[in-house]
């Protein structure tokens, strides 16, 4: 049976290409400059990598010299893969005076253009009308859709939302003008009774509207399903009640992954609204690609059968591949779609098979431009009886005008996706079609580029999997377990939180119960492995509820610093004389224990410190990290190293402890950064004394709690909070500690500094300080920034944890020509995120840290509005809690306190400049040195920004907070730290001393030829 169907689809398939044979799609016409273009751009993936960039910044370009600037950055007259039209063109816009270069760039620029053109119907309302009137005098029926869905607040969810209900507006003027469509094959497609004139083919409506929901809602995000939903339906219900009143059709878009799951339930609720619950006209997309749309199909056949309601799927084979690809990789989650083409195929004809024996509940529109996957449609319904009028056939507009005239011919019911809007958004569309298109897997490059045989097109997708399959290379063994240069297993991060994964939302949850009924008790010391009480006390609180005591942790004076230091003494030698294998193996053991109780460590920040759920929870994995990562390290480190190849003599440089270290942590990042420290200290065989913040003490003692657990011999950590006033001078003076590791603020680091630099009776070595402080981060925003991007990076790195990094975005520094739409768009955001407590994943932004932190604030705040004009102040914050209101001014000078100053709380200075030189020159005027960013896409400014923006962490295209270890090891210079990078390949050796070794072998005048390198020291 399988088989004789699978001949069948061939044989249609062999028909379909028959009836368009000798014709190509537009882009791939080769008599056209378009077509030029894009085949050299699938010779040269170099080439094609630098024109998908061209095209998405073009809109943004809007002076003769920014266009012909930018084609000599991108096309260099020397490129070697660079087409001669744009060889020429990048040669004039450099060499050949301005008036040849503005007269290239118009030529390049109107191509580009007109190829957007070509699969945008529209650029507003009436061009929008015009080309759908046209396509229905053709016998093509349409699907709309509004392009712009990055909205990043409010006022464009409203904007989105209007432009719908604009078109659908000039549509009803309209619709019923146009003759209904019917079925060009002959075929009855209708079901029963006589032809009605506002449907096509006689059973669907004229009018069919697509939207991507995301756009509806500025705030939408996976670990809010609820609230997300909901504020998408408020601006949807509107859209659909004007579609239902033309008797029209609405299908929601399937967008990136992290939309799916409040996709599928703002499908369902929709559907199921009282009001609409009568009317049938109602779909959704299922994208092929995604491992998980099996299970989502099941799921939505059974509730349509349980609630009695028929709708309708678009299945399609799925737009954000490589984006979904990359994110996955980037965070360590597991790869959500199917890696291989033929997979993706194979499922949809699996799921295609599954909706047509559903046709009863579900109507179904195949959208492919896939010969082999429409001849499976067409005959897997003819085999199953499917009648004409439950399916139909949709293809993209302008993209692939081949196939939509074969599919007329064939199957005489075709609907085509018409996006239509700006040219700014409608970019971006336009490279994801490219990308898609001109990828070698691609079946539109395949039959008309490639001339890939018609058996090999029309060949079962699950024939080519198994072909592909032995033709592949053995499969490598696990990342863990391929040795790295070093002859150790590579280091790997610890994965980023997903919340689209229900079972992390509801571990947060839970956790969050679980540790508020813990909260409350007697925190006490921890000195030589004994728990130890003193009679004074402070009481840790919520910064969003400060009536709820988180612990009451006791507090340690000199006694206890001292006891602290006798038991690190006594530990020292044997703990120092441990191997580093051993030692790295506590740390594993460590991490080990922090990765089990990842949700119960979050939820202790997000109580006693107000962070946000996945601010708390990458925190804990980067201190994971800082683990693994150190234990890595010092097992690379912990070698002795042959140095020098002289004969007669046997050198080996080897690294031996400092001696005890004070760790001395901050509350920002108070698992991570703390246990970093530790960390450092203790695997390279220093004994640590660790203070922790007052404000976040419970969290401190969390890493008494895991080092314990893991074994750590007594006395080799000390847990010892207390007041600063009482016992930090004495800590860092004290002549037996040999270094000390602080990260907090600027003022305290170098007093700290200047009290280690005195020698104090008794004391054995100079102390050591390494010391990360302050930052007074910017990010410059090019006058080519990609604002989708820029808005909501800037957004995250200034208000990120209510702004109080270290590495937080305090200023922002824009180009003039770009300067009234960046500030316009970042107002309207700010404008839009929620602020309350943290343990809310509603609210974006959550109170600071504590009363003390919110009064310096506020200070700040008064300062910013005396120096600058406000644009933003939010003042719409909970009565109750250490709330401060987020602020953006603008008109900040570079000599102003809101410039120069570190505040660490929501205050943002948007400053002005008139070049890029002079952006840079503002950035680089503070004493900090620590995090920058730029968003540019010129290869230039941001070669140039490599160069000149001296900070210790630059960030291109990306926002200035969220350093991961090892990939981006963390740390600057001048007033921002003292020593070497956190989470980098030198940070362990400034806790040791190193030491040389040297042994003359000659005897007699006799040396040995081979030397012995396994000498252990």
């Amino acid at each position: 049976m399988e088989q004789h169907l699978d001949a069948r689809i061939v044989e249609r398939g062999k028909e379909f290409f028959k009836s368009i044979s000798g014709e190509a799609p537009s882009i791939f016409n080769k008599g056209f400059w378009t077509g030029k273009v894009m085949d050299w751009a699938m010779q040269n993936e170099g080439f094609k990598v630098q024109l998908f960039r061209f095209v998405d910044v073009l809109p943004y370009l809007n002076t003769s010299e920014a266009l012909t600037r930018h084609i000599r950055e991108y096309f260099s007259a020397d490129g070697a893969d660079v087409p001669p039209v744009l060889k020429w063109g990048a040669g004039a816009a450099g060499f050949g005076g301005a008036f040849t270069g503005m007269l290239m760039g118009k030529f390049i620029r109107s191509n580009i253009e007109g190829m957007a053109r070509t699969f945008i119907i529209g650029e507003n309302t009436k061009e929008a009308i015009k080309g759908l009137a046209k396509l229905r005098k053709e016998g093509f029926a349409f699907t709309v859709d509004l392009l712009g869905e990055a909205t990043v607040s409010e006022e464009e969810a409203d904007a989105y939302r209007d432009g719908y209900l604009e078109v659908l507006d000039a549509i009803a003027k309209e619709h019923a003008k146009w003759a209904p469509l019917t079925d060009s094959t002959g075929t009855t497609a209708g079901g029963s009774g006589g032809p009605d004139a506002s449907q096509d083919w006689g059973h669907t409506p004229k009018v069919n509207v697509s939207i991507k929901p995301s756009a509806l809602y500025s705030q939408a995000k996976p670990g809010d399903v609820e609230g997300s939903v909901q504020g998408m339906m408020s601006r949807l219900v509107p859209i659909y009640r004007k579609i239902v009143a033309m008797g029209g059709f609405l299908c929601i878009d399937m967008e990136q992954l992290k939309y799916r799951e409040m996709t599928l339930e703002l499908f369902k609720r929709l559907r199921t609204m009282p009001e609409f619950r009568d009317y049938p006209h109602l779909s959704i997309v299922l994208q092929a690609y995604l491992r998980c749309t099996e299970h989502d199909l099941d799921e939505l056949l059974a509730w349509g059968r349980a609630e009695r309601l028929p709708f309708g799927i678009r299945l399609v084979k799925g737009a954000y591949w490589d984006y979904e690809t990359v994110m996955a990789k980037q965070n360590g989650w597991e790869i959500p779609v199917w890696t291989r083409k033929p997979e993706s195929d194979i499922c949809y004809e699996k799921l295609a098979r599954r909706i047509l024996e559903n046709n009863d509940l579900v109507y179904f529109a195949c959208a492919s431009h896939n010969v082999r996957t429409i001849s499976t449609v067409m005959e897997t319904a003819r085999a199953l009886n499917v009648p004409a009028h439950r399916y139909e056939f949709q293809v993209l507009y302008g993209m692939a005008e081949p196939v939509r005239k074969g599919l007329k011919n064939v199957a005489g019911r075709v609907r085509l996706y018409c996006p239509y809007g700006e040219l700014i958004p409608g970019m971006a569309y336009l490279v994801r079609r490219l990308l898609e298109n001109t990828a070698n897997e691609s079946f539109l490059r395949q039959s008309f580029v490639d001339g890939a045989e018609l058996e090999r097109l029309l060949e079962n997708p699950q024939a080519t999997l198994e072909r592909e399959l032995a033709a592949a290379p053995p499969p490598r063994s696990t990342p863990a377990a391929q040795p790295g240069i070093d002859g150790l297993p590579p280091f790997v991060n610890e994965s980023m939180l997903d919340l689209t994964i229900p079972a992390n939302r509801t571990g947060f949850v839970n956790a969050i119960a679980d540790v508020r009924g813990k909260a409350g008790g007697v925190i006490p010391l921890f000195i030589g492995g004994k728990d130890v009480t003193t009679d004074d006390t402070i009481a840790s609180t919520n910064p969003a509820k400060p009536a709820e005591v988180i612990a009451r942790v006791c507090q340690g004076g000199k006694p206890e610093v001292d006891a602290a230091i006798e038991a690190a003494q006594k530990a020292f030698p044997a703990w120092r004389d441990t191997s580093p294998a051993d030692r790295a193996m506590f740390l594993h053991r460590a991490a080990d224990i922090a990765r089990r109780r990842m949700f119960e460590l979050s939820a202790w920040q997000v109580l006693e410190v107000g962070k946000q759920w996945d601010q708390a929870f990458h925190d804990v994995g980067e201190g994971i990290d800082f683990l693994d990562y150190y234990a890595h390290e010092m097992l690379r480190l912990g070698a002795p190293r042959r140095m020098g190849r002289a004969p007669g003599e046997l050198n080996h440089l080897f690294y031996q402890p400092k001696g005890i270290a004070a760790v001395i942590a901050p509350w920002n990042f108070p698992f991570a950064i703390a246990i970093g420290m530790a960390a450092a200290a203790i695997v390279t065989g220093n004994p640590v004394i660790f203070k922790p913040s007052s404000i976040a003490s419970r969290i401190g003692y969390n890493l008494t709690e895991i080092f314990r657990e893991a074994g750590l011999p007594e006395g080799v950590f000390n847990y010892v909070p207390g007041r600063s006033s009482v016992m930090g001078d004495y800590l860092v003076e004290h002549p037996q500690v040999s270094m000390i590791c602080f990260t907090g603020s600027m003022e305290v680091g170098l007093r700290i500094q200047e009290k280690a630099a005195v020698v104090q009776p008794g004391q054995m070595q100079c102390k050591r300080v390494i010391a990360e402080m302050g930052g007074k981060n910017a990010i410059i925003i090019d006058d080519d920034a990609d604002l989708d991007e820029a808005v909501l990076q800037v957004l995250n790195s200034a208000f990120g944890f209510q702004g109080q990094k270290c590495s937080a975005c305090s200023r922002v520094i824009v180009l003039d020509p770009i300067y009234d739409r960046f500030v316009e768009r970042l107002v309207k955001a700010a404008q839009a995120i929620k602020i309350g407590p943290s343990e809310d994943p509603a609210n974006y932004m959550g109170p600071v840290a504590d009363a003390s932190l919110q009064k310096n604030i506020l200070e700040y705040v008064k300062v910013a509005e005396q120096e600058g004009k406000v644009l933003v102040k939010r003042t719409d914050i909970p009565a109750e809690g250490c709330y401060v209101p987020l602020t953006i001014v603008e008109g900040i000078k570079p000599h102003h306190r809101i410039a120069q100053e570190e505040i660490f709380g929501p205050v943002l200075a948007v400053m002005r400049a008139g070049s890029f030189d002079e952006a840079l020159a503002i950035a680089n005027g503070t004493r900090f040195a620590l995090t920058g960013g730029v968003f540019s896409r010129s290869p230039e400014n941001l070669a140039k920004a490599r160069r000149d923006f001296r900070v210790g962490n630059l960030y291109l295209n990306r926002g200035s907070t969220g350093a991961m270890v090892e990939r981006q090891p963390f740390g600057g210079f001048k007033m921002s730290g003292v020593g070497s990078k956190t989470g980098g390949p030198d940070y362990l050796l400034q806790f040791m001393d190193p030491r040389c070794v040297t042994e003359n072998t000659m005897r007699r005048g006799f040396a040995p030829i081979e030397e012995d390198d396994d000498w252990i020291g």
